[in-house]
């Protein structure tokens, strides 16, 4: 079977054996420096593979994980909470080892190495949200001088010291959000798992948490962070891995696999005054798969090769004087390379 192994070191991608390797994307902010990590990886997968009895979960895949973040997205059923619970250790691997600094995943000394939010929301309901980190801060063995401390640094961090006090069956989605990242985040892991961390949280606060992420990931944290908001991870990390069918099937930026599935055809729509005219010189073209005219000025083109096609489009353009009024590739969003990538919906 083909293997995909991703390795990272510092907030650099090292070495990428995968179907697909491509280039850093836009960051929310100035990434942390690099620097260069000789210990071995935070989180490691060997040749991991997890069914459930015909289904498969994640198929022979090995990743290492050091200081940084990674967005890990994909369909419904492509593995991501398989991965997430087999690096957390809910699960066992059938095969291959899943270890936290050397230590398999399922030990208990691996675990306290780990910080886990988990999507489904699971509280004392009656518990104040101070009351509850409070009491994770406990279970974790600390003394309660010191339960006390590590529970008030993390409702800080979160934005929610001065709302801890409620009870948490009256908090919205966003505070429930942020209660759950408080006690991941208590006892100081080096290995922080978010599955849909940005989930219901308001523009505002969804600011906060991407920042609160980057300043985590310069303290030399590693985070895995699974979530359905692209556009989002995009700014936050230069590492998004897309898993499809219990596989890594890329890494990188969308727009950069877009660029290199060059035999899957782009929709442009463009807006002049003569499309007939410029439909029949393109029509030639062995770039083009299809054309279509909505209406009397809009054309829209289906073409392979982008970067092909869009240079015979240019000197076309130039040739003809054609007086182009809008340029705009109608499926160049992430969740449509996505949809393609994984031969589905887009769904995340």
């Amino acid at each position: 079977m083909t293997e995909n192994r991703m390795v990272f070191r510092g907030t650099q991608e090292l070495e990428i054996e995968s179907p697909l390797i491509i280039a850093p994307p836009k960051r929310l902010s100035p990434p942390p420096p690099t620097f260069v990590d000789d210990r071995p990886p935070v989180l490691l997968f060997e040749q991991v593979s997890k069914w459930y009895g015909p289904v498969i979960g994640v198929n022979q895949v090995t990743l290492e994980l050091r200081s940084g973040i990674t967005g890990l997205v994909g369909a419904n059923g492509a593995g991501k909470s398989t991965l997430l619970r087999l690096a957390t250790g809910q699960l066992k691997p059938q095969m291959g080892r899943v270890s936290v600094h050397g230590v398999d995943a399922w030990d208990w000394q691996a675990k306290r190495h780990v910080g886990y939010c988990p999507d489904v929301d699971v509280f004392y309901e009656e518990m104040s949200g101070r009351r509850f980190v409070l009491t994770m801060a406990r279970l974790c063995g600390y003394d309660r001088r010191e339960a006390n401390r590590r529970t008030e640094e993390a409702l800080e961090q979160v934005g929610m010291r001065d709302r801890a006090d409620r009870k948490v069956r009256g908090y919205s989605k966003g505070m429930r959000q942020r209660i759950k990242l408080a006690q991941a985040i208590l006892h100081d892991p080096d290995l922080i798992v978010l599955d849909e961390p940005l989930s219901g949280i308001d523009p505002v606060g969804r600011q906060e948490m991407l920042e609160l992420f980057m300043k985590l990931a310069s303290q030399n944290k590693c985070l895995l962070i699974s979530s359905h908001e692209l556009e989002e991870l995009e700014k936050l990390t230069e590492h998004v891995a897309i898993m499809s069918r219990g596989r890594i099937a890329a890494v990188g930026t969308l727009q950069t696999i877009r660029e290199m599935l060059n035999d899957h055809p782009t929709t442009i729509r463009i807006d002049l005054e003569q499309p007939r005219e410029l439909g029949r010189l393109l029509i030639d073209s062995p770039d083009v798969v299809g054309l279509e005219m909505p209406s009397d000025r809009t054309l829209i083109v289906k073409a392979k090769n982008p970067k092909q096609f869009f240079r015979t489009f240019a000197q076309l353009v130039m040739e003809e004087d054609f007086a182009i009024e809008r340029l705009e590739p109608l499926d160049d969003s992430t969740h449509a390379i996505l949809g393609y990538l994984l031969g589905g919906s887009g769904k995340t």
